[in-house]
């Protein structure tokens, strides 16, 4: 079944995108609340901040993609332990199709969803000031964070799903991430925090995600910042990779 796995993937993703599609809490915690987040931060929190107006949108803008990503995958922890809970993983293992396009769907649908999700803030963010000076190689390499970001998180929302007892359970990760962004450099400068606090936003993967992408769109590219976020990420979906197939292969036997 090995020469099916792409299209039984693409099928996959499809039921799962159609799903979303047809779900409007899923479009608007996923596209609507990260924008309502941003005009918040932007015109209501941005009035105490030192910074004029127009600098803080620059700045608040990759803690806002963070965001978006962290509700879109919130979805996917529900929609595998949805299938898992329902039976409907076992009826997929029934048929014959390739049994990694199962979870792979999911992976993909998310990613496409998710970037999606993601170009409709960046366009609202254009609107409201935001003004990157990136070149193209700086763009791109921003893209390629982001797409990591997704997919490394991504396998930690499967896993969620795989291992939790009911829905509830599968979306509280996804307040664990959302968490570490406010405890980051993703809507303030780490440099008013307390010291101990500090330290611990200054480490953590969504202060080092933060500044590499809002390095590249200001065009002054942070080496140490980006290639920690690489470490992380790739480090991230590579644990977590492996944590979701051997809880699969248990659930499936």
């Amino acid at each position: 079944m090995r020469h099916y796995f792409f299209s039984d993937t693409w099928t996959m993703s499809g039921r799962v995108i159609k799903h979303s599609l047809r779900s409007i809490d899923t479009i608007i915690t996923t596209i609507l609340m990260p924008i309502m987040m941003m005009l918040a931060f932007v015109y209501i929190f941005g009035s105490a901040m030192t910074m004029p107006k127009a600098d803080y949108v620059n700045f608040i803008v990759p803690g806002v993609l963070l965001m978006t990503i962290g509700m879109g995958i919130s979805y996917t922890a529900v929609r595998v332990n949805t299938d898992i809970t329902k039976g409907i993983f076992e009826r997929f293992h029934s048929m014959p199709i390739a049994k990694s396009s199962i979870l792979s769907g999911h992976v993909i649908a998310t990613l496409l969803l998710n970037l999606f999700s993601v170009a409709a803030v960046m366009l609202i963010s254009l609107l409201m000031g935001f003004r990157p000076d990136a070149n193209l190689a700086e763009w791109l390499l921003a893209l390629l964070l982001v797409i990591l970001a997704v997919f490394a998180f991504t396998w930690i929302a499967v896993l969620a799903g795989l291992v939790s007892k009911s829905y509830e359970g599968a979306s509280v990760f996804s307040y664990i991430l959302l968490g570490l962004m406010f405890v980051s450099s993703a809507f303030v400068p780490t440099t008013g925090m307390g010291k101990v606090l500090q330290v611990f936003a200054d480490h953590q993967p969504m202060t080092q995600i933060a500044n590499a992408i809002r390095s590249l769109f200001a065009g002054n590219p942070d080496s140490g910042a980006i290639l920690a976020s690489f470490i992380w990420l790739v480090g991230i979906a590579v644990l977590f990779y492996l944590l979701s197939i051997k809880a699969y292969k248990n659930k499936m036997k």
